[in-house]
């Protein structure tokens, strides 16, 4: 039994998308309790159990990006146009949070 290779694209894109979402959660949960934070020094210790690990979240975002435009490009020409908007509102979130 022999696996093609696009399924093997596929399933390393759902790893890495998967990743993202089980990963990113943390960061997302402590930059919502931020809000209700009774103290600044609260918020401050809040967002350092963060500090060391949130940007390398996003890596598991460059790979299901740069792996879908490597090994699917047609699908990539034809999604990402639809997403733009999308796109840049949740990079803009992610600046700006």
């Amino acid at each position: 039994m022999a696996i093609d290779l696009p399924l093997i694209w596929a399933l390393i894109l759902a790893v890495g998308v998967m990743m993202y979402v089980l990963l990113d959660g943390f960061d997302l949960g402590v930059g919502m309790f931020t809000a209700v934070a009774d103290s600044e020094e609260e918020r401050n210790m809040m967002t350092a159990t963060v500090e060391p690990v949130w940007d390398g979240n996003e890596t598991w975002l460059i790979i299901g990006g740069g792996g879908l435009f490597a090994a699917f490009p047609t699908a990539y020409a034809i999604i990402m146009p639809a997403f733009y908007l999308p796109v840049l509102i949740m990079l803009a979130a992610l600046i700006f949070r």
